[in-house]
């Protein structure tokens, strides 16, 4: 997996060490175990998925991590994504707005004795105020724009990525907003991913 993700281009020596440590078999069902380590979204249950590594992976490291940072994701799902940015962030705060998930995504992590990742119970478009503002925020679904709530909660010289547009394919965004507090986007690459539900997604 570590080979395919530097022939993908991550060269980020942080993002590929952390994808070494965690191991992605445990945070997927028992029957999906062979395929594990193959670059591609699996189901998880609750109509949801595990992105593929390839696509976490460039996610992780468009968020230009350093290490010092307080991170917010929205949508916990399997917890494979917040596993990957607890090695690279100093703090994690994580929303899932799907309890079964959520609760799983709990056990597991703390089965792998990651102990900087707080996972909230919540609709994630509306971001998580009580601990803003974020260094970086990632948006693990798709939604129609990016919601207001998260660039309001994004720290100065903070980063945003998440996928955004159309619900058949999705752009793949970076907002930056500078010391000042401008917002700058760009176009990452082209995706789809499952459907952000919220009062600032698609309705569920």
């Amino acid at each position: 997996m570590l080979e395919r993700l530097v022939a993908d281009g991550i060269e980020d020596a942080r993002v590929l060490a952390a994808f070494d440590s965690v191991p992605r078999h445990e945070l997927i069902p028992e029957g999906l175990h062979p395929q594990a380590y193959r670059d591609t979204a699996l189901p998880i249950g609750e109509g949801q998925t595990i992105s593929a590594p390839g696509v976490v992976a460039a996610m992780s490291a468009a968020l230009e991590l350093e290490g010092s940072e307080t991170v917010l994701e929205i949508g916990t799902g399997s917890g494979y994504q917040a596993a990957i940015l607890s090695r690279l962030a100093a703090r994690v705060i994580s929303v899932e707005r799907v309890p079964r998930l959520a609760a799983r995504a709990r056990r597991v992590l703390d089965g792998l004795g990651i102990v900087n990742v707080v996972v909230y119970l919540g609709d994630g478009t509306l971001g998580r105020r009580a601990d803003a503002p974020f260094d970086a925020i990632v948006v693990t679904a798709g939604g129609p724009t990016i919601p207001e709530p998260l660039l309001e909660q994004l720290a100065p010289g903070g980063r945003l990525v998440g996928p955004f547009g159309e619900r058949a394919e999705q752009r793949l965004m970076r907002v930056r907003r500078s010391e000042s507090g401008a917002l700058r986007e760009e176009v990452i690459g082209r995706c789809r991913f499952v459907d952000l539900i919220g009062a600032h997604g698609w309705v569920g």
